[in-house]
């Protein structure tokens, strides 16, 4: 059984299913809305929430927290001058 396990493996090894991860927030944040399958999305969802709130913050530091994790410069930007905004 699995109790009290946190988190979702999606039948990947680490650095594969991190590299998963940040191309989906990447392009969830970039295009808006991505097709995807159910434990993808859930596993995806608490990586999205903490990168629109440091779209929140909307400061220096925030912004390179974002940018170590996303993948393209594109997605920063709009991040923090679009999606951030509009959460705040």
């Amino acid at each position: 059984m699995r109790h009290k396990v946190a988190g979702w493996k999606l039948g990947r090894n680490t650095s594969h299913r991190r590299s998963l991860l940040r191309n989906l927030v990447t392009s969830l944040i970039v295009e808006e809305r991505v097709e995807t399958t159910l434990p993808k999305a859930k596993a995806m969802r608490p990586h999205v929430e903490k990168m629109i709130t440091l779209g929140k913050r909307g400061d220096l530091a925030a912004r390179r927290q974002a940018a170590a994790y996303l993948m393209t410069r594109d997605a920063v930007t709009k991040l923090f001058d679009t999606i951030g905004p509009r959460f705040a």
